[in-house]
């Protein structure tokens, strides 16, 4: 088939060359000509494992192209996907974007000689697809509704991972306005080995808050697990989620191994959720709970505790450093989740204006983010490259990000190089590494006993 990708951020790129690979013609669309001319030379504009080398492959081979006229891409096109962002607007989503697209792609089609299908990707709160898009396309068009099909298909990639998650779905959720419509959206995924599920286009809008939402609610349950065991002397949160995950009915038995589902990663305490969709998500659905009158007691509460989180990482740290004023405190990772580059509502963010009121200076060290994108926000010092030289004079460092370099790094080196070796593991990722006895170790979520230096918890 040929596909119209309007959008080249994570979900429309990676949606994009993962359908080239297929076997698919994909035209990739993108108001910027900065953003065009880098696709077209093999480079992502953002990091992703695996999505370099797809790309390069489907541009070598023709079976993707990428490009800023919309209406040259549509033509003989089947589908156009709309992948464009819906960035957070106070608690809702931003639809600009998204009515930009279907208005022109309504005009595009004006000179359409077949059917062809509307199918929107981004993330948007029910009603949005019929009601929005479908006028405005028809608007745009002067085509009838029977003239052109309408599609709400959601995405369930997770940044780090999403070229491996389109590849091998565990669902494909296709919300059609009619039958026709959901037909050729179902050519589109023909050879996909996964349940595929017809909906109507309000149920497949609301699933993918729903899959948010739920994934966000484990996270700040566990999260308020940690804090109460921070509370109660004694008590460590991974031995009660421990605990809690051996439960047969989340972690069943299956020929005798015990079968370990991949959400459990979700009931984990760190320092809070972030990126550019699930606290975006969460407050669309509780504002569009609002509008309908429905009142979102669980969504408000998670939302609560996942905003206190990084406060109480403040305190441990507190607890084990003293007072923080003019004392240099290095954060270990900016990006809101291992192995990505992405900023946007990072929970380690959220810990620079708590650390700057306690006066302290904030130095950080991320692999993954440049120094342009350090820039303006508010660090004393950033390195990207240079973990010793980050901890360098430092009174104490707080582990953000569970990167698996800090699980390799030689730790009595750097501990050597701080003035006090004092490290808060914000997301428990060294539990199970041998630190040297210099080290002053504190994880999260352990009430009133911490490890003692070169210690492990098995």
């Amino acid at each position: 088939m040929i596909v119209t990708m309007v959008g080249t951020g994570y979900v429309g790129l990676v949606t994009g060359a993962c359908l080239a690979s297929c076997g698919h013609e994909v035209r990739c669309v993108d108001v910027s000509e900065e953003r065009v001319g880098l696709i077209r030379s093999g480079q992502s504009p953002f990091y992703e494992p695996g999505l370099e080398e797809l790309l390069r492959g489907a541009l070598a081979n023709g079976r993707l192209s990428v490009t800023t006229d919309l209406e040259a891409a549509m033509k003989g096109s089947a589908i156009s996907l709309i992948a464009v962002g819906t960035p957070a607007h106070g608690d809702e989503p931003d639809l600009s974007y998204v009515e930009a697209a279907a208005s022109q792609i309504g005009a595009a089609l004006r000179s359409a000689d077949g059917y062809h299908v509307v199918a929107v990707k981004s993330t948007v709160v029910p009603g949005t697809t019929r009601n929005i898009v479908k006028t405005l396309v028809q608007t745009a068009s002067g085509l009838s509704p029977s003239q052109f099909g309408l599609c709400m298909n959601p995405e369930f990639l997770r940044e780090g991972c999403a070229v491996a998650d389109f590849i091998n779905p565990d669902r494909i959720v296709i919300g059609e306005s009619d039958s026709k419509s959901g037909t050729v959206m179902e050519r589109l995924y023909e050879s996909f080995d996964c349940p595929k599920l017809h909906v109507g286009l309000e149920d497949a809008e609301l699933t993918k808050y729903a899959s948010n939402s739920l994934l966000s609610t484990l996270i700040s349950f566990s999260n308020e697990l940690a804090a109460l065991c921070e509370a109660t002397p004694g008590t460590d949160v991974e031995t009660v989620l421990k605990g809690l995950h051996l439960d047969h009915r989340l972690s069943p038995m299956s020929h005798g191994a015990r079968v370990v589902p991949e959400i459990l990663t979700y009931l984990r305490a760190g320092i809070g959720f972030g990126g550019s969709c699930l606290p975006k998500d969460v407050n669309a659905l509780r504002t569009y709970g609002r509008r309908k009158g429905v009142l979102t007691p669980i969504l408000d509460a998670v939302m609560t505790t996942n905003t206190r989180r990084p406060e109480q990482v403040v305190k441990i740290l507190e607890g084990a450093a003293g007072n923080l004023s003019g004392k240099t405190v290095a954060l270990l990772g900016l990006a809101f989740k291992a192995g990505t580059d992405d900023l946007r509502s990072s929970p380690a963010l959220a810990l620079l204006p708590l650390l700057k009121a306690h006066g302290a200076q904030v130095r950080a060290y991320d692999s993954f983010i440049s120094k342009e994108a350090a820039a303006d926000l508010g660090l004393d010092w950033f390195c990207a490259g240079n973990l010793e030289m980050t901890l360098e004079g430092s009174d104490a460092a707080l582990l953000t990000t569970a990167d698996p370099q800090f699980l390799n790094a030689d730790w009595t080196h750097l501990a050597s190089c701080m003035r006090s070796p004092i490290l808060i593991d914000g997301r428990n990722a060294l539990r199970n590494v041998r630190l040297p006895d210099s080290i002053r170790y504190y994880p999260i979520g352990q009430g009133g006993r911490f490890l003692e230096a070169g210690s492990t918890v098995e």
